[in-house]
């Protein structure tokens, strides 16, 4: 079942202190920000995902994440951190103001069984398209 929901991000405690600590490519911080909390009613909808695929409205980006249950999220949206997997389905529009749209943006998510991917691996696969 695919499902719509806002994407809205934002920083953690966990993620800022480990992306100043230096640690974006070590496996505790794919453990903290490769994550998309969804409201309990829409995680049971979904089956109780271990995992997500979240990808853009036109399906044109797309990233698999772990999933997880949470109180503080709204029906029909969804929270995942600030990092370099958010990035990936975040909306590029910028409507002239020089910064990418972090609150609201439409995704469809659904339950996967798709390997989740490392910060290195998501910029070669992503942004290198497998260059090196």
């Amino acid at each position: 079942m695919i499902c719509q929901f806002l994407l809205n991000t934002g920083s953690t405690i966990e993620e800022g202190r480990l992306a100043k600590g230096g640690s974006k490519l070590t496996e505790e911080y794919t453990q903290e920000c490769a994550v998309c909390e969804i409201n309990l009613h829409d995680y049971l909808r979904l089956g109780s995902p271990e995992k997500v695929l979240v990808s853009t409205k036109d399906a044109k980006y797309r990233v698999a994440v772990y999933a997880y249950p949470g109180d503080s999220v709204e029906p029909g949206h969804i929270f995942m951190p600030r990092a370099i997997w958010s990035n990936v389905v975040v909306d590029s529009e910028t409507f002239s103001t020089g910064s990418p749209l972090y609150k609201g943006s439409p995704v469809h998510v659904e339950a996967t069984e798709e390997e989740v991917l490392s910060a290195e691996e998501i910029v070669l696969k992503v942004y290198m398209r497998g260059r090196r």
